[in-house]
């Protein structure tokens, strides 16, 4: 893991152990991401992030709205995968992000609780993850 990301790792933990975010924290995790946190935070504002939940597992997903018109939703485990575009071009295939702007959305909407929690059955869960 390199440095930004541990950096990013701290500030993450922090804010969920806080449910708060400083203007500092918002500060650092714009400079480690630039222009994909400014996306992400208005995609946070605009109440775009949905975590998934299975019942009775507990098992989630994260559903990020897209900026797009079509506002296209993608699943997204947020410290790993994302099934936008812009995760297999920018991050795996060339290697020129940590992650794109849905991953950071549901990042800080999961430390900061500001998602919509959609509760399905485990049965619905699996059947949305098979798409992936």
């Amino acid at each position: 893991m390199n440095a930004s990301s541990l950096v990013a790792d701290t500030i993450w933990k922090t804010i969920e152990s806080t449910q708060s975010v400083t203007e500092e924290q918002l500060s650092i995790l714009h400079f480690l991401f630039g222009k994909n946190f400014d996306r992400a935070t208005k995609i946070v504002d605009q109440r775009g992030v949905k975590k998934i939940s299975g019942q009775p597992s507990g098992r989630s997903i994260f559903q990020v709205v897209g900026e797009s018109r079509r506002k296209e939703e993608y699943l997204c485990f947020p410290e790993h995968y994302c099934a936008c575009y812009s995760f297999f071009y920018d991050i795996v295939n060339r290697g020129e992000q940590l992650c794109c702007k849905h991953q950071l959305a549901a990042r800080l909407a999961a430390a900061s609780g500001a998602f919509i929690d959609v509760k399905v059955s485990d049965e619905q869960l699996a059947l949305l993850l098979v798409k992936l």
